[in-house]
Formats: C-alpha cells, sequence, structure tokens
C-alpha cells in the first residue's frame, strides 16, 4: 500500500492525499513497512559511494574514506533519519490545535513519511557523491517535498487552504530547525570518534 501511495502522492498529490489521510496504519507500521528501508537507502549508497567510488568537491581528485570510518557515521546517519522523522511528525501533532486540526498521531506520521519520501530517495545520489550532482539532486527533491507539504496539510490535517498554508510554513520551519540540529550533532559527534579518516 505503501509503494502505491508514494506513487500516487508524486503524480496525482491533491487525490492520493484524500486517501492516505484514511489509512488505518499505526505509527510502528510506518516504521516497519516504510521508514526502516526508506531511511536506509541515503546511508547505504553514501557508504558505498564514499568508500568505493570517492567524493569530490569540484574537478579535482576523489577522495575516499576508509570503510571502518565510514560504517560507524553510516549507521549514525540512519538512526538520526529514523529519529527525525518521529520527532517531525510528533511536533506536527504537537503544534497542530494552532491551526485548529485534529488529527491524530498517526495522519502526522503518514503526512511526515510521505513528504519526506522525495528527500529520502535522493539520498540515491551517494552512490556518485560528487558535490553538483548531489546538490543538484538534493534540491530537486527538496523543492517537490516542500510542494508535497504545502499539498498535503490542508487535506490530511482537514483544515481550510490558508490555515494549511501556515501551518505548512511552520512545518517546514521546524524541519529547517531539525536539520540543522542534525549538522551539529553530527560535528559533535567527529569529536567523540566519529570522524571520517581517508584512505591514503
Amino acid at each position: 500500500m505503501f509503494i502505491q501511495h508514494m506513487w500516487g502522492v508524486f503524480y496525482n498529490p491533491e487525490k492520493e492525499w484524500s486517501k492516505v489521510k484514511y489509512d488505518k496504519y499505526s505509527v510502528l507500521q510506518y516504521y516497519t513497512r516504510d521508514l526502516i528501508w526508506m531511511c536506509a537507502l541515503a546511508p547505504i549508497a553514501l557508504f558505498f559511494g564514499t568508500t568505493q567510488i570517492g567524493w569530490s568537491i569540484g574537478l579535482g581528485e576523489y577522495v575516499k574514506l576508509t570503510a571502518a570510518s565510514a560504517a560507524p557515521i553510516a549507521l549514525a546517519f540512519y538512526v538520526a533519519l529514523l529519529v527525525g522523522t518521529g520527532v517531525m511528525a510528533r511536533v506536527i501533532h504537537w503544534m497542530e490545535k494552532t491551526y485548529g486540526s485534529d488529527a491524530s498521531i498517526e495522519r502526522c506520521m503518514a503526512l511526515t513519511t510521505y513528504t519526506a519520501t522525495p528527500m529520502l530517495l535522493a539520498g540515491l545520489a551517494g552512490f556518485w557523491p560528487h558535490i553538483w550532482f548531489v546538490v543538484a539532486v538534493g534540491l530537486v527533491a527538496l523543492s517537490y517535498t516542500i510542494y508535497l507539504l504545502y499539498t498535503g496539510v490542508p487535506k490530511i490535517m482537514d483544515i481550510p487552504e490558508e490555515q494549511g498554508f501556515m501551518f505548512a510554513t511552520s512545518i517546514l520551519t521546524v524541519g529547517l530547525v531539525v536539520l540543522v540540529g542534525m549538522m551539529a550533532a553530527s560535528v559533535l559527534l567527529w569529536g567523540t570518534g566519529l570522524a571520517p579518516a581517508y584512505v591514503r
């Protein structure tokens, strides 16, 4: 059902959001059926890309990470993605009353899962971690994620378009704060032994 909704949200979001709203999945089912493998795409791709292909910031030579240093970084990234999606769903659920909604935590989890899908799929760009390629794919995915967010909030939360726009803007702001927080946490983890080591 997730794959069907995922493609529906991509091709006809207005219609598909109305179907997603009536799903009866639990938060745990969103994790076990969807997020547990979707969140693994980027860490696996980046592990392979940075250890086998190497990453580059331009026209210079490619730099590779050692597998021993890339593995814990990939694992930490995977856990961060799983935790981050759950945090976003909780934050949406916490904010909903402000915008006149009364959606369940499960509906908030559905909104988080499906709007995050383009960004999670964009993680496959990590198989070829050239900075310009990754940035280009990331920008396209981010643009579509934002589009899905703004079309999905009014439908899933069952609120008027005007309130949905304000709610979606608040969610986007919180999402950026969570992203910055994850980046700050990664810098702190580098100081505790998770720093990357390069192939000489």
